[in-house]
């Protein structure tokens, strides 16, 4: 048997112990290493299910997400747009569909001369009717068209609003157009006096009617539609526009003279021609806002109508009474401007300086008026009415307007200048004869 020496075996031992080292230093680090992964993986699938973790994952996907509706919404903007305008042109429509049979076209009509001179007709069978005779010239009449305008049904028994200027000429007549072309005869109702307003009415039953809306609640911006016999020649014609102003004030001229001065009016840049004067002004529900009454010559798309809530006065009261009666005070004055004050030393530039005429018969309290029964005098000023200013300005409120938004009965509070000194005194409004 081979025997081991000392040395040898020495050896051995040695080379076992270096071994079982590296065995351990190796499983250390692997189990150090282990330790630190579970760890850093620990405190981050740790960090992520905290509060703060969540919100960031939330935050990412969020972006995520919103990227990507934004790029469908981004395809889907022209399909949206499209829906809206078809929204709106829908609107439109129904609206027009909806009134356009309570509009008429009105057509004026007069008797015009026609002279008819013997002298220059063909001469038959070898003799003729004479030269130069003024015998043998004859006046005739003819009737022809002379105007047109436009109005919408208020009462199913055929009353109907227009504009004053359109049904003035009582020499005239007067021929309804309804939306089924037939033609009625019409007869003037009433007139009013202050506002470019009338009433108008046909025989028949089951006419369809406009209803008139809250002009107070108009805003600039909104959407309108004009319909009106334009030129007198296109019945029902259709514009749309938007309210371009509120409380506007101008000066309208008529073409046969005559001049009126429209207040507290709107203003739009929907289409009105000549024509349409009379026609409804209509919100998008179908509501009249207005009844258009004149436009701007020479300009872009500025047109003028009369807030319904003017028409609505007239309206209540030619149903109530058959006619239009405004509220009278009974005094004759001149606007107190700053000039005026300067001229005559006057103790205010406002108001409205109550003065006589350059007639004996121009008196400057009528006897027996509401005003005289109030105690106001000759050289007085009106300062205001139920508190509000007397002003004499483009767009401020004169006597006539502030009297004219009453109702006939209503007792107004004056204040007045009288003889030097401030006072107020209350005056009880007449109908105007």
């Amino acid at each position: 048997m081979e025997q081991i020496e000392p040395s040898e075996n020495q050896s051995l031992k040695n080379n076992q112990s270096k071994r079982k080292n590296k065995l351990a230093f190796y499983g250390g680090l692997l189990i150090i290493l282990i330790i630190f992964v579970s760890a850093t993986f620990g405190a981050v699938f740790g960090f992520l299910a905290s509060k703060s973790g969540t919100s960031i994952l939330a935050n990412l996907d969020h972006g995520k997400f919103k990227f990507l509706v934004a790029q469908k919404e981004i395809k889907k903007q022209p399909d949206i747009i499209k829906q809206k305008i078809i929204q709106e042109d829908s609107a439109v429509i129904d609206v027009v569909k909806k009134t356009t049979p309570a509009v008429v076209s009105i057509v004026i009509s007069k008797d015009i001369p026609q002279t008819i001179n013997f002298d220059n007709l063909p001469n038959f069978f070898g003799f003729g009717f004479g030269q130069n005779n003024q015998n043998n010239q004859k006046e005739t009449f003819k009737k022809q068209t002379i105007g047109g305008g436009t109005g919408f049904f208020i009462t199913t028994d055929g009353m109907i609003v227009t504009n004053r200027h359109v049904v003035d000429d009582p020499n005239a007549t007067y021929t309804v157009v309804t939306n089924d072309k037939k033609k009625h005869s019409a007869k003037v109702l009433a007139i009013d006096p202050v506002n470019d307003l009338a009433v108008i009415k046909i025989k028949g039953n089951g006419y369809p009617t406009l209803s008139l809306g809250d002009s107070d609640k108009a805003q600039i911006g909104q959407t309108v539609i004009a319909i009106g016999n334009s030129l007198g020649q296109f019945s029902n014609t259709v514009s749309r526009g938007i309210i371009s102003g509120l409380k506007r004030s101008v000066t309208a001229g008529g073409y046969i003279g005559q001049v009126e001065k429209l207040k507290n009016i709107i203003q739009t840049d929907a289409a009105i021609n000549p024509g349409n004067s009379g026609g409804p002004l209509l919100n998008i529900n179908g509501k009249v806002v207005g009844i258009n009454v004149a436009i701007v010559q020479g300009a872009q798309n500025i047109g003028f109508a009369i807030p319904a809530k003017q028409v609505k006065k007239v309206v209540e009261e030619v149903k109530k009474t058959g006619k239009i009666s405004t509220p009278y005070l009974g005094v004759r004055y001149i606007p107190v401007t700053k000039t005026l004050q300067k001229r005559y030393n006057l103790p205010y530039g406002y108001g409205s300086l109550v003065l006589r005429g350059n007639k004996i018969t121009d008196l400057a309290v009528v006897p027996g008026s509401p005003a005289d029964k109030a105690g106001i005098m000759e050289n007085d000023i009106i300062l205001e009415v139920d508190g509000k200013k007397v002003n004499a300005s483009q767009d401020g409120d004169s006597l006539s307007d502030l009297i004219a938004e009453k109702n006939i009965g209503e007792t107004v509070t004056l204040k007045i200048w009288h003889k030097g000194k401030n006072k107020t005194v209350q005056a009880k409004l007449t109908a105007r004869e």
